[in-house]
């Protein structure tokens, strides 16, 4: 890693930005926190979509990365509609119902009606999905386990509580 947050380039200077508001330069104020953020935001969520796709293999070989997301939910939620599914993965109505169509091909979710609404479906997991689920999530949190063994409890729980504060204000 390089020291100055913008991997050895010149330093960004003091100024003022288009409309009169100071900002600081890249080596002082908040920007260099910023840019190490951004930098170690961008390793971590490359990590993670590989992570994402093994984990995805895992539950079934034929199990598109994207899809290990939405049955996470559902291991989680229970039972949901499928624009519920969509708006919490972020996609349309579309892609919902071709990852769901692919999950109930290969066994892992099924539908049923909606006893509030006739006209509406309600998806979960199957007991094949459950398990496959399960057991890749468990393994998951072994692997975690190991590698953070070094790292104090608390230090753990402080991650955690951080990164679920960044999840919920990106919510918004």
């Amino acid at each position: 890693m390089h020291e100055g947050g913008n991997d050895g380039g010149s330093p960004v200077e003091s100024g003022v930005s288009g409309n009169g508001v100071d900002r600081p330069s890249a080596h002082g104020g908040a920007e260099r926190e910023f840019l190490s953020l951004e930098r170690e935001l961008t390793v971590f969520l490359r990590r993670a979509r590989a992570s994402q796709g093994e984990m995805a293999r895992e539950v079934h070989p034929d199990l598109e990365s994207a899809a290990y997301g939405l049955l996470v939910r559902l291991e989680e939620c229970g039972r949901q509609r499928a624009t519920e599914l969509a708006a919490y993965i972020g996609v349309g109505k579309a892609t919902m119902s071709r990852q769901l169509r692919a999950l109930e091909e290969l066994g892992l979710v099924a539908r049923e009606p909606d006893p509030a609404d006739g006209r509406a479906w309600l998806v979960h997991l199957t007991e094949e999905g459950r398990g496959r689920v399960s057991s890749v999530r468990e393994a998951r949190r072994a692997r975690y386990v190991r590698q953070l063994a070094h790292w104090d409890q608390n230090e753990v729980a402080e991650l955690a509580r951080l990164l679920h504060q960044l999840n919920r204000g990106m919510e918004k």
